[in-house]
């Protein structure tokens, strides 16, 4: 099977040479069930069919869009066509006012698309097309082609022979893989030379249905509201074929195959073939009755062919979803409640409905609405969102003595209104009777607080006025209410329990610290005996009014002057806690007496307030001074009161500033720099104290390290003490006492004769040593050992310093040896003392000296 390709029509006129490719040409096929022409010229098989020996002839139709003028070419097919060039004269129209032939031009090689069915069975390889080019003819040439599926990925699906030019295919196609193959092929001669230019191989591969419709989802959900019409959207599904969508392989169609359940028709759904839009068809749709519907959904492809077509199933799940077609209705007609009067917040009925809507949606879910009974808005109704009961809560406070019964009327209605042609019924009013309870309520005072005007100065034991209360309990049997004073911060007042007359006993006084901008503030109690009794509070409020009863004064007391006269005067001010009028503006003046006073100073008023005192005189002497002034208020009748003023008069700069030492000495250091400095120099002399306790400290601790011996050169604690052993029988009434306190023994001038031992020490005259301090603290036992040893020293008539440490004598004829033998060199070297060696690091030294043989 071999394609011709048409490129273009050449209208040969004097000077007209190539083809005009601007041109806008249609093309068509007169055979057109067997063979095609594309929009590029390429004439293509539209099946497959087997060419006889005798060419097959058929005509392509050309047709410029713009003029449309047309053109005609007869095509020629024959079973082994050859590439040369073709002059074959055809049939030609007239081309503008020319007249020519329209002749075919020389051609490359070509070679037109090839369609493979997929899947083929074989055998492979299976030949497809023959490529040849007409310069087999006189030279020896190679074929070969390139591109994905021959020397590309996936490689080896199409070969060709070299030497003829046979393109094969070496297994099964996949048009759901890989749709379409675009190779290359070549020819060369035996040099590699290129001899053809590449021509482009299309092999199409043909759709089969082998593959079945798949569904998105297994399971589809959608929703539809009860009591909707036929033909209302439900739900759409979707199934996609891998076959070609646009062959019969790819084209799916939609039917339902079952519905469960069956009720109130077996046909309550349809569904679009097509599309898969599935509507419903028939009326019914009650959620109370039935919730949801499961449709078996089969999509089958070749358009629904049930012989020949590939089907699969899928399942829709329909929920018929709540619409507010039954309104809430109330268990019971009255609902009765009480509540205790002056409570709010407080739920006094629980109002009860039914709905046969789906619970917890907003055409089940209860509002309430009161429509009369309650002008005044003290009573809410709220929703419980659980059981979707009707809470009447009291929001605002209700009296006892005002209402004692309320009868409301609740509406029950829900969040969306009632489907179309719904209405309510009776049973969503109901009445709610609510009763109030009495309680002992809080007594109160009016007005509260109460405010009274009164002058000060009102002494003890004058009567303000009467604070009484009020008791709100009109039914209940009460004796009279009892007065207490709650607060009085200054101590004035008292108020009779009785009948709440307030009196003073105390002086009032504006200025106290109590007072507030002029006004002062008491608190009663009012309480009565109720069950359980309750109290309450009232203010009393007193505006005290200024009498003139504080002198004014001068301010600052102490000023500073210079000793000479010069423009320094001193400006003092005069204060008064008495406010207007009793207070400025103020007159100043001195005394008369003593007369130095206005001898020496004067004092100008500058304003009603304010004032400048100056020397009279042209020298004063430096000092302080008391300068006595007399200062009167504005008052009816006026209050005076004289002011000492301390004046200190001092040499002065050319500027006026004090220069002199007691200047100097008034300015010193405060008194917290002082206090400052002497807690530094305590804690200097408490560091240095330390620092000295320490050093004395260390120097005992040195000297008493002194005394210690090596540890590797201390034998002492090998020396073990088991018992005191006497000196005989003789020895047994020895006063030991002696030992302990031998300056207290007598002299042996003053013993009896018959009582001296035998083994005694003879008696002769005793060596006199020099007398030494009392035994010093055992802290400085070191200097104790250098000053026996000093003393034992300096005496020529002192017996060996090793003398001292005999504690009793026993006698002579002892049958031990002397210890003076352990210097002995004699005795020495009869003993073998190499067993010291093994006796540890403490006897190394004792080795050294006596284990170590003639060295």
């Amino acid at each position: 099977k071999f394609s011709y390709i048409l490129n273009c029509f050449v209208y040969f006129t004097v000077g007209f040479r190539s083809c005009d490719e601007k041109r806008k040409v249609q093309f068509e096929s007169s055979e057109p069930a067997d063979f095609r022409v594309g929009e590029d010229g390429v004439v293509y098989a539209a099946r497959s069919f087997q060419l006889s020996s005798d060419p097959t002839e058929f005509i392509v139709y050309a047709q410029d869009k713009e003029t449309q003028q047309q053109w005609q070419v007869v095509v020629k097919l024959s079973i082994e066509p050859t590439f040369a060039e073709h002059s074959e004269k055809v049939k030609h129209l007239p081309f503008g006012n020319h007249s020519s032939h329209l002749q075919r031009q020389k051609r490359d090689w070509v070679i037109p698309p090839i369609n493979l069915p997929e899947n083929s069975r074989g055998p492979f390889p299976q030949e497809l097309v023959r490529i040849r080019s007409d310069r087999d003819k006189s030279l020896s040439l190679r074929y070969s082609v390139t591109g994905p599926g021959a020397d590309q990925p996936p490689t080896g699906i199409f070969i060709i022979n070299p030497i003829s030019g046979q393109l094969s295919v070496t297994k099964p196609l996949d048009r759901e893989q890989i749709a379409s193959f675009h190779l290359r092929a070549h020819a060369v001669d035996v040099n590699g030379n290129q001899v053809e230019n590449p021509i482009d191989i299309v092999i199409n591969v043909i759709d089969m249905n082998d593959n079945r419709p798949e569904f998105l989802h297994q399971v589809w959900n959608g929703t539809v509201p009860e009591g909707s019409k036929p033909g209302t959207y439900v739900m759409t599904v979707t199934a996609i074929d891998a076959d070609d969508p646009n062959a019969l392989n790819g084209m799916l169609r939609y039917r339902i195959l079952s519905q469960a359940p069956s009720t109130p028709s077996p046909s309550m759904f349809t569904i679009n073939n097509e599309t898969g839009d599935i509507i419903t068809v028939a009326a019914g749709l009650d959620r109370e009755k039935v919730q949801q519907y499961t449709l078996i959904i089969q999509a089958t492809d070749m358009e629904g062919n049930p012989t020949y077509g590939l089907s699969n199933t899928a399942t829709a799940v329909i929920t018929v979803t709540d619409v507010n077609d039954s309104p809430p209705e109330f268990t019971f007609m009255t609902f009765y409640g009480e509540v205790p009067e002056n409570r709010v917040d407080v739920i006094v009925a629980n109002l009860t409905v039914t709905d046969k809507d789906q619970p917890h949606t907003p055409a089940w879910n209860a509002l309430y609405r009161m429509t009369g009974g309650d002008p005044t808005g003290r009573f809410t109704i709220l929703t419980d969102p659980h059981s979707n009961d009707g809470l009447v809560t009291v929001v605002k406070p209700i009296d006892f003595e005002t209402n004692r019964m309320f009868v409301l009327t609740v509406a029950a209605e829900n969040q969306v209104p009632l489907a179309k042609g719904i209405h309510h019924p009776p049973q969503s009013t109901a009445t709610v009777s609510i009763t109030v309870i009495d309680v002992n309520e809080s007594p109160y005072f009016v007005p509260n607080p109460k405010l009274i005007r009164q002058e000060e100065g009102l002494p003890a034991d004058n009567m303000l006025t009467t604070f009484t209360a009020q008791d709100p309990d009109r039914y209940m049997q009460q004796t009279a209410l009892r007065y207490s004073k709650l607060s009085d911060p200054a101590n004035w007042l008292k108020i009779d329990p009785i009948s709440g007359q307030i009196t003073t006993i105390a002086v009032l006084d504006r200025e106290s610290q109590y007072v507030e901008n002029n006004m002062y503030n008491a608190t009663f109690l009012a309480s009565d005996n109720g069950i359980p009794p309750m109290s309450g509070t009232g203010t009393l409020q007193i505006y005290l009014l200024d009498i003139n009863d504080n002198a004014p004064q001068v301010h600052p007391q102490e000023a500073t002057t210079c000793e000479t006269l010069q423009p320094n005067a001193t400006n003092i001010t005069a204060t008064d806690r008495d406010i207007d009028p009793n207070a400025g503006p103020f007159a100043f003046e001195l005394p008369e007496t003593p007369p130095s006073i206005k001898r020496n100073w004067t004092i100008i008023r500058i304003s009603g307030d304010h004032a400048q005192l100056s020397l009279r005189i042209r020298f004063l002497e430096a000092g302080i001074y008391d300068v006595p002034i007399i200062i009167t208020d504005s008052g009816n009748p006026p209050k005076s009161s004289t002011s000492i003023l301390k004046v200190k008069v001092c040499q002065c700069d050319i500027n006026g500033d004090c220069t002199d030492v007691d200047r100097i000495v008034g300015a010193g250091l405060g008194t917290g720099a002082i206090i400052a400095i002497l807690l530094c120099i305590i804690i200097l002399l408490v560091l240095v104290l330390m620092f000295v306790v320490w050093m004395k400290r260390r120097d005992k601790e040195r000297q008493a390290k002194q005394l210690l011996i090596d540890p590797e050169d201390d034998v002492r604690d090998n020396i073990l003490k088991y018992d005191e052993e006497g000196g005989g029988e003789e020895d047994q009434d020895y006063d030991l006492s002696q030992l302990q306190q031998p300056d207290t023994i007598e002299p042996d001038a003053i013993k009896p004769v018959g009582i001296r031992r035998l083994d005694e020490r003879p008696i002769h005259a005793e060596p006199q040593y020099p007398v030494r301090s009392a035994a010093p603290h055992p802290g400085d036992i070191g200097d104790f050992i250098n000053e026996g040893l000093k003393a034992a020293d300096n005496d020529p008539t002192a017996p060996p310093y090793d003398s001292l440490l005999v504690f009793d004598y026993e006698g002579s004829g002892s049958t031990a040896g002397s210890l003076s033998s352990l210097n002995s060199s004699s005795s020495g070297g009869e003993q073998d003392y190499d067993y010291l060696n093994d006796w540890g690091p403490r006897f190394k030294k004792l080795a050294d000296m006596y284990g170590g043989g003639d060295d």
